[in-house]
């Protein structure tokens, strides 16, 4: 995702915040009760903890946050949106350490600061007390300097003041800058080596994004360096969204990548992209996303790891945000990809101009009900859609449960927030569930995720008649 500028200056962090790590006591560790999340080893399409139980990705980026009074308040904040997260199942973050609040190396190319540490430190700490796991993302800078863009500019690279590289091809080709680059992840290593709340350790934010370089050579590499440094945790690489024919090679290549653990893509509503399908319905544009990646054969989870809405060619965060007060846009991002075969919801990017502005974190626990008690690695998903006239239905056909979710194809984006159509209520449907019905006594279950009620459905001949809903529905069906 391309940021907008970021505007705080940078705070010394004030020492209350700060909790020590785990790490720094001696002796049996409070990591060593916490599970780590790994690839599911019976279906490797999903996740689970080390512990055996199963792990379904719920979250969102939330990269750093902003807010007026210093360190102390942003800190607060960050607080208090892994919180609203957690109280409504939520159990997942991506964080940006090259963001100004907790990069390390923001003076000096090479020269890590202990106090800019501290902060991550707290933030574990945090992410333990609420049992929310956090990605890592490395890096995210694009170029040396720039007059526009200056979020994705990092000078202290460059040989003029004191880096390792001539230009960006430099950094990522050349062997003083590679040498540099994996002494920053043993820095970590030290630190952070058998953390559990770390989800995993991403390389680079959209790393195709650089003007130069053999990026996909220094991917490899530096995969097989994390996997080293971080045996216990996921070790992944993100390319830009997936909005031009052109990304198709990358995506495919990235994906098949070995040691590669995770096939993530990212795509976002954008009526500037080239590809068309960008401009339509998000659940369409999401769940397209998805197979494509399927399509490659990746065998390992497959996550939407940055959607959401933004102004043409992602000139800024989507205007009509400011309409979507009951998270339209956002309840497609999490819900389509699973019902796809994911490994778990999409993650929405605009955690404070759209998700905490519009106080959508309810949304996460609508997610986290539809899949209460689903261990995906028991039920083998196979996912599929099926025809019908007016809902869109996306199907995950299990050994015992089969989940379905079904979207109402009238209700778009675009009819709600920007022509202002209030959602219709679907009344007198039946669906036919001849095709997907598991053999045997079944029961069935609707979930309506925006009122949040759950009732039994009666079947006959394989027919059910619908309750009434707005927008979209969940079933699921059960061998008695």
């Amino acid at each position: 995702m391309r940021k907008s500028k970021f505007v705080l200056p940078l705070c010394t962090f004030l020492a209350g915040c700060f909790m020590v790590s785990y790490a720094f006591f001696p002796g049996k560790s409070f990591a060593e009760e916490i599970p780590f999340v790994q690839v599911c080893e019976r279906d490797s399409r999903y996740l689970e903890l080390s512990n055996g139980d199963p792990y379904i990705p719920i979250g969102l980026n939330m990269l750093q946050a902003y807010a007026e009074g210093g360190a102390e308040k942003q800190f607060a904040k960050m607080e208090e949106w892994i919180q609203k997260l957690s109280d409504q199942g939520g159990n997942y973050i991506r964080v940006w350490l090259s963001s100004p609040y907790w990069d390390i190396e923001h003076e000096k190319s090479g020269v890590y600061d202990e106090e800019k540490a501290k902060r991550i430190d707290a933030l574990i700490q945090t992410a333990r007390k609420y049992n929310v796991r956090i990605k890592m993302t490395l890096e995210h800078f694009r170029y040396f300097e720039s007059d526009r863009n200056q979020w994705a500019a990092k000078p202290i690279h460059h040989v003029s003041q004191g880096g390792p590289a001539q230009s960006i091809a430099d950094f990522f080709d050349g062997e003083k800058s590679r040498t540099q680059f994996k002494r920053k992840l043993a820095w970590f290593k030290n630190r952070y080596s058998n953390e559990p709340m770390i989800y995993g350790w991403e390389l680079w934010n959209e790393v195709d994004c650089i003007r130069d370089g053999d990026y996909m050579t220094w991917t490899k590499i530096m995969l097989d360096e994390l996997h080293c440094l971080f045996p216990k945790n996921l070790c992944m690489q993100s390319l830009g969204s997936f909005d031009n024919e052109n990304k198709r090679e990358r995506y495919r290549r990235m994906s098949l990548m070995d040691r590669n653990d995770i096939a993530q893509v990212h795509r976002y509503l954008d009526l500037g992209a080239k590809m068309t399908i960008c401009h339509g319905p998000v659940d369409v544009l999401t769940a397209d996303a998805i197979h494509e990646l399927q399509s490659y054969h990746p065998k390992r989870p497959i996550i939407l790891a940055e959607s959401g809405a933004v102004e043409p060619s992602h000139s800024g965060p989507f205007k009509l945000y400011k309409n979507d007060k009951h998270g339209v846009i956002l309840h497609d991002v999490l819900f389509a990809p699973f019902f796809t075969g994911s490994a778990g919801t999409g993650q929405i990017w605009h955690w404070d101009h759209y998700v905490a502005a519009n106080d959508l974190w309810w949304q996460f626990g609508r997610f986290a009900e539809t899949v209460k008690g689903i261990n995906p690695a028991d039920e083998n998903f196979q996912s599929l859609t099926l025809n019908h006239p007016r809902l869109r239905i996306y199907v995950l056909k299990g050994n015992k449960t089969t989940l379905i979710w079904l979207r109402d194809k009238q209700n778009t984006w675009k009819t709600e927030l920007e022509q202002n159509h209030p959602p219709e209520t679907i009344t007198d449907v039946k669906i036919d569930l001849n095709s997907i019905a598991p053999s045997g006594t079944i029961t069935i279950d609707a979930y309506d995720p925006w009122e949040n009620t759950w009732s039994k459905i009666s079947i006959k001949e394989a027919a059910i008649d619908l309750p009434a809903f707005k927008r979209s529905l969940v079933l699921r069906l059960r061998v008695k």
